[in-house]
């Protein structure tokens, strides 16, 4: 709202940042009924990294938040924002100092639930709220101001860590120091990585390295599914957990679906997206894309098992893109591993042929999935299997609070666990067999904060694990 109470909508000033301007009645009512639509990140212009600029955007969102507070569950932003408006000298944002902006930022780990599933006044409402892109707009001038540490850098560089997988004696030596808590007071110290926080493995052997090659077998197009597959590997199925890797080259295998690996594959920019650094992500762009684009072209799905990395090319990139063909062509090509098997099994193409029961399931549906817009198809799929043999499913839709390497920071670590507390009790729920989430990292936090809350033990794996597990195979 204004100073004089006239309601303000956003306009396109110079270099496409908004700007206000009186916004009458009726253009007010207008948009708040219609599903959220994202406008292009304009991360080009020079008025991106404007501080100033910026923190103007800033408090006329968080005025807005500050308004509603419908998304005050979500996440450790939103109660930071409020607490500070609270506590201030006016009870409003303009009681909030500028410098303090930052605590709201360091908060926000980009999951998009709350412009997707929470916020009322998104795109196309005229107030034109995108909270997450907003953040993004700070963390990236802070990356630029050369803000972030190089631990923070570090800890994003998914591929350089990648490089010790497969080396034996590197990865048992790596793999002590992670388990032991000498080594843990060292990444500590050196890393900021919390010694209580879970860490992956890295794997003795690299998924592209032992991936089984695709049997020979017809290409039968369905309706809605391209009858060949190409595997984006990621970075967290490459280096840490290649099973996850092979059971999906499984579960095509069986149901006659030709696949290859993608010739070359760099990670997706995700965790450069989280620090700001947008320059990372062209980097990751400039080389994966047109990669990608040549099995777009050539009419395969690429399928992703890790929901950000999905995402990345589903929405992220294209909105850093929007008018670069390429980048629009490998977005229409990627699929998530479920959303492809449902959409085949809609083709009268998928095998149902599951013999081995799961008996009691408790399933995770992560953030980076949910604002996919692509429904609930893991979960569908294990109904389909509970058709056929026993599943007693338990679903539970809210973030575990991981959210990359926010969780594992000493900083954050006791805040992921508390945003995931809801989670762990609920995914307790009837004493399930198996705990599965698509997100591997948040499938092993939520593992970890069931054993920590004394929850009976359960086996962790992942939905395409159990799908495997599910054939027979």
């Amino acid at each position: 709202m204004a100073a004089d109470g006239v309601a303000l909508r956003p306009a396109q000033a110079a270099g496409g940042l908004p700007r206000q301007r009186p916004l009458d009645t009726m253009t007010f009512r207008e948009g708040n009924l219609q599903a959220p639509t994202r406008h292009p990140l304009d991360w080009q212009a020079a008025d991106f990294y404007d501080e100033a600029a910026c923190n103007r955007e800033l408090e006329r969102v968080f005025g807005i938040c500050h308004g509603c507070r419908r998304c005050v569950s979500l996440c450790q932003a939103f109660p930071t924002l409020f607490d500070l408006v609270d506590n201030g000298p006016s009870g409003e944002v303009d009681g909030v100092a500028a410098a303090d902006y930052g605590k709201v930022v360091d908060q926000c780990y980009l999951c998009d639930l709350c412009y997707m599933t929470k916020c009322p006044y998104v795109p196309p409402h005229p107030w034109n709220v995108d909270f997450p892109h907003t953040m993004l707009r700070a963390k990236a001038i802070r990356f630029r101001q050369g803000k972030v540490s190089r631990a923070e850098r570090l800890l994003a560089s998914t591929d350089l860590q990648g490089r010790f997988a497969g080396i034996p004696v590197v990865v048992q030596a790596v793999n002590a120091v992670n388990r032991s808590r000498p080594g843990r007071v060292v990444l500590d110290k050196a890393l900021g990585v919390d010694p209580q926080a879970w860490l992956p493995d890295l794997a003795e052997r690299k998924f592209r390295s032992a991936a089984a090659p695709s049997p020979q077998s017809p290409v039968i197009d369905g309706e809605r599914t391209p009858g060949k597959v190409a595997i984006f590997a990621t970075c967290f199925v490459n280096y840490h957990e290649p099973g996850i890797g092979h059971d999906l080259l499984a579960v095509l295998a069986h149901n006659a679906i030709p696949y290859v690996l993608v010739e070359k594959e760099r990670c997706c920019g995700m965790p450069r997206l989280e620090l700001g650094d947008l320059d990372g992500v062209a980097d990751a762009q400039a080389a994966n894309v047109p990669v990608l684009e040549r099995y777009a072209r050539d009419g395969y799905a690429i399928l992703s098992a890790v929901p950000s990395c999905t995402l990345m090319f589903k929405q992220e990139i294209p909105l850093m893109y929007p008018d670069d063909a390429a980048v629009q062509a490998v977005k229409e090509a990627m699929w998530d591993p479920f959303e492809y098997l449902m959409a085949r099994h809609k083709d009268g193409l998928l095998k149902t042929d599951f013999r081995q029961p799961l008996g009691k399931v408790s399933y995770h549906v992560p953030c980076h999935g949910r604002v996919q817009n692509i429904g609930r198809r893991t979960e569908e799929l294990f109904r389909l299997v509970g058709q056929a043999v026993e599943v007693q499913l338990n679903t539970v839709e809210r973030c575990s609070g991981h959210a990359g390497t926010y969780g594992v920071k000493k900083a954050h670590h006791a805040d992921a666990m508390k945003i995931g507390r809801p989670v762990f009790k609920a995914m307790a729920r009837d004493g399930p067999d198996y705990i599965t989430s698509d997100c591997a990292l948040a499938g092993n936090h939520i593992a970890q904060g069931m054993a920590e809350s004394g929850a009976p033990a359960a086996r962790l794996a992942h939905p395409l694990s159990l799908l495997r597990i599910a054939y027979g195979l």
